[in-house]
């Protein structure tokens, strides 16, 4: 599992090295969405940043970040399998359909998690019942998510003989390694993340600017990392299992 670490890191920071305008998308849009949380107050201090928690500008740019993060899919995947970069992000047929199709699946969930009603609302919970349907909602997607790793990795490399069934039976015996991963590529980063936006609020200008600039090239190796380490993972977990992940 070490291995398997170290490679998705060190692939993050070569792909950041020679690929420095593909690997900044996230950054970009991640700081756009700073600028805008700058601009309706929301480091002023704690109680502004809960009034402008829900503002419209700034969700729909959390959208957008959200499609941003995941772009690093098809481009990070494709170089970790090829190590070429110029066919990293060049749209080949059919990974780049395929790819558009897991895309668009995952940005419906996010919106409906990001706009529609929650499900404690819907089941018509209070106190704390709301908080508790979240938590469960959020430990049952990790789980989904680690047996649907091997899919997340073959459609963008334009294997299509990998779909979510046979990923939950590529990924079965592979748990705890997946999971590993996934919390020493996505865990520090994440805790470094939410402190630099915390840690903003309520400070001088000048360094809530320079914090955002910061966190959004935090947001950028997470991104990566991210996908770096459900290619690991998934590449390991095929092949214990004979399966070819490249087409």
């Amino acid at each position: 599992m070490w291995q398997d670490i170290r490679r998705a890191y060190g692939d993050t920071w070569r792909f950041a090295g020679l690929a420095p305008a593909l690997f900044l998308v996230p950054a970009v849009v991640e700081f756009v969405q700073h600028v805008a949380e700058i601009e309706i107050g929301m480091y002023a201090g704690r109680e502004a940043a809960r009034a402008v928690a829900d503002h419209p500008l700034r969700m729909a740019l959390g959208f957008a970040k959200v499609i941003a993060l995941m772009l690093p899919g098809y481009w990070l995947t494709r170089y970790m399998a090829w190590r070429d970069v110029r066919r990293s992000w060049r749209p080949e047929s059919p990974a780049v359909a395929l790819f558009l199709t897991l895309l668009a699946i995952k940005a419906a969930v996010q919106a409906l998690q990001l706009f529609g009603p929650s499900a404690g609302a819907l089941l018509g919970l209070d106190g704390r019942g709301p908080g508790a349907v979240t938590a469960a909602l959020g430990i049952g997607s990790l789980i989904l998510g680690i047996y649907l790793t091997a899919w997340f990795v073959a459609w963008p490399l334009g294997n299509a003989a990998v779909g979510p069934v046979r990923s939950t039976g590529v990924m079965a015996g592979s748990f705890w390694r997946t999971l590993g991963i996934t919390v020493a590529t996505a865990l520090p980063l994440m805790v470094l993340h939410y402190a630099l936006g915390l840690g903003a609020i309520g400070r001088a200008p000048a360094l809530v600017w320079g914090m955002m600039a910061a966190d959004a090239v935090v947001v950028a190796f997470l991104a990566h990392l991210m996908t770096a380490g459900m290619f690991v993972a998934a590449r390991t977990a095929a092949s214990r299992r004979g399966v070819a992940l490249v087409p």
